[in-house]
């Protein structure tokens, strides 16, 4: 019987164990395998292989620590419409590698519709925004123009994907 890293990776089937499990890791991700185990209603060393197979069929992608941009001084989010001048491939290419280099833009979709992209920008304030957006955003040859939308406040905010 093939391992189980290899069931989930190959068919990518997860059951109501792997689900609590993710559940309670988007929520905690220190937990220890025996308080997971606990919390999920299986053992530790079962837990432990769990994690293993959903990490190699890439369901965890990564571990890391939440932080308050506030508290960084980073807590203002702008919403950046992108219009393109050119759909190529390599403008296309050209401008995700600019974005990727980019830490003040935290999140990047292409969408459909009117705008090509979409980005949250991080920034102290509307000055250092302003500085991005004139400076490096606008200066971009991929970029044609751009819309900017400033959120008043944060009503949500979750990376916790529903299982």
């Amino acid at each position: 019987m093939a391992s189980y890293a290899a069931y989930v990776k190959q068919d990518r089937q997860i059951d109501a164990i792997d689900r609590k499990i993710i559940a309670a890791l988007q929520q905690d991700a220190t937990l220890s395998h025996a308080d997971l185990a606990e919390r999920v209603g299986a053992s530790s060393a079962s837990c432990w292989r769990r994690i293993k197979a959903l990490e190699s069929a890439g369901i965890f992608a990564g571990t890391v620590r939440l932080v308050d941009p506030e508290k960084l001084g980073r807590g203002v989010n702008v919403l950046c419409n992108i219009r393109m001048r050119s759909h190529a491939q390599e403008a296309r290419k050209a401008f995700e590698q600019f974005v990727d280099g980019r830490p003040e833009i935290v999140e990047c979709f292409s969408m459909s519709g009117e705008w090509d992209y979409l980005l949250r920008v991080v920034v102290a304030d509307v000055a250092d925004y302003n500085r991005f957006l004139m400076m490096t955003l606008l200066g971009h040859p991929s970029v044609s123009g751009a819309a900017s939308h400033f959120a008043l406040s944060m009503t949500k905010f979750t990376t916790a994907l529903p299982v």
